[in-house]
């Protein structure tokens, strides 16, 4: 697979401009929007709601969309990108330097997450096809049907050059083995993993570039002016119970810490029970079903056991029951769990267990600079997201918080109609963290 995609898939592309690349995207896009929905018909079996698809599914063809128009209108209908201007190195000028950026020549290969099989790898690939790099993508097997079948939509489309894109489904034996200094691994996934993987010999030994979007316990804090009853409080609740039921709280940007000030915890964990009370758990299929199952009895089962670690480490269930039987004989379900910690600085367990399905731990902060604190105790978030409508509090928590963090959304009352919410990536923005378990992701296949 390997020297396929480096010896035919990576001159073909090549042999592309910028803007006839784009241009493919763009009908890769088309191709997934016709026949959405397939993909739909098949996202069920994941367990996720016909919304929950839309985010994965046309959010994917989107994604695709959205680098085909930065494509064509901020890259060069050329083969090489200029970086920066000439360089004069001599006093007649004719002796200069130029920065530019070419295609790597190897292969990348694409490591991705069960929770968005078709998002997932569109979201890789847009960038990485655009550089003019081949992919190999490999998905998690969970929900690898689901990503097949996107595949072969695009294989079926005809627009792809031979060797551009292959599919791993299973194992990828010893792929790692035969890795070079021209090939990219991008993994999503657990710090783990990634450490393993990051640390294999070969990837060592050829220095082969490793990027990493890994598990992060996202933030979201109330400012210390969004008292109950004000506008930047009710955004809160209604973004906290979304981001713990969408995808049955099965995303990477899903908010797992909720803060808020002392005096208004009380009023947050009634707001939150009240809203996830009203949440149907049941068939993806049915239309008042306002959240579906997870992915997997293991992953239920997972998700349980990161409640019970919580809870041993002193957070208390306020809303929810993890073991409650499931609305459908033999499915994945669980009900929205809702935590409180009421000292987080004694539970180090709510800054570092993720229990990945729709659980969420609310705790209280003293002042802004505890809040800061709390969310940098996390060790890097893919998101965090502020409700204020105070310029000086957002100033003062972006300013302390910023190091720490990937891309940081601030709501308040004038903004939250067109607001994509906290835990929607955008392929406008970067999305991932600098720390320790966010590895910013990167535009896969360019290289100096």
């Amino acid at each position: 697979m390997l020297k396929h995609a480096r010896e035919v898939g990576g001159p073909a592309l090549r042999k592309l401009t910028f803007h006839e690349r784009a241009r493919m995207l763009k009908a890769l896009g088309q191709a997934i929007m016709a026949r959405k929905e397939e993909l739909y018909e098949l996202n069920y079996l994941t367990g996720a709601t016909r919304k929950d698809g839309w985010i994965d599914i046309e959010g994917g063809a989107g994604t695709l969309f959205s680098f085909s128009s930065k494509g064509r209108r901020e890259l060069p209908d050329a083969h090489v990108l200029m970086d920066g201007a000439l360089e004069p190195l001599s006093k007649e000028g004719t002796f200069v330097g130029q920065h530019i950026y070419t295609p790597l020549q190897g292969a990348a290969l694409h490591i991705n997450a069960f929770n968005f099989p078709v998002w997932g790898m569109l979201e890789k690939l847009a960038p990485t096809l655009l550089a003019g790099m081949p992919a190999i993508v490999k998905p998690a097997s969970a929900t690898s049907y689901l990503t097949e079948a996107a595949f072969r939509i695009m294989i079926e489309s005809g627009v792809l050059p031979t060797g551009a894109v292959q599919l791993i489904v299973g194992g990828v034996g010893d792929l790692f083995d035969h890795l070079g200094g021209q090939d990219v691994v991008s993994f999503t996934g657990s710090a783990s993993t990634a450490l393993k993987l990051r640390t294999h010999p070969v990837v060592m030994r050829e220095s082969v570039r490793f990027i990493a979007e890994q598990d992060s316990l996202n933030a979201s804090v109330l400012g210390p002016d969004a008292a109950p009853g004000t506008p930047e409080f009710d955004l809160f609740v209604r973004e906290v119970a979304t981001e713990m039921t969408v995808k049955a709280g099965q995303k990477c940007t899903a908010i797992r810490r909720a803060m808020a000030p002392a005096d208004y915890l009380d009023a947050v964990q009634e707001a939150l029970a009240e809203r996830l009370a009203g949440t149907k758990v049941g068939d993806p299929r049915a239309d008042d079903t306002g959240m579906g199952a997870l992915v997997s009895l293991s992953q239920r089962d997972d998700v349980r056991q990161k409640i019970a670690e919580l809870e041993a480490a002193g957070a208390k269930i306020v809303s929810g029951d993890p073991s409650a039987d499931s609305p459908i004989a033999g499915g994945a379900f669980l009900s929205p769990v809702l935590l409180r910690a009421d000292d987080p600085w004694k539970s180090s367990a709510v800054h570092d267990v993720e229990p990945f399905g729709p659980v969420s731990t609310i705790m209280p902060y003293k002042n802004m600079d505890d809040a800061i604190a709390l969310a940098n105790r996390g060790m890097g978030s893919l998101a965090l997201s502020l409700f204020t409508h105070s310029a000086d509090a957002a100033r003062d928590f972006i300013g302390g918080a910023a190091a720490y963090h990937g891309r940081m959304l601030v709501i308040d009352r004038t903004n939250s109609k067109e607001s994509t919410g906290h835990g929607s990536p955008l392929p406008v923005l970067v999305h991932g963290g600098p720390a320790a378990r966010a590895a910013a992701k990167k535009w896969a296949a360019s290289a100096a």
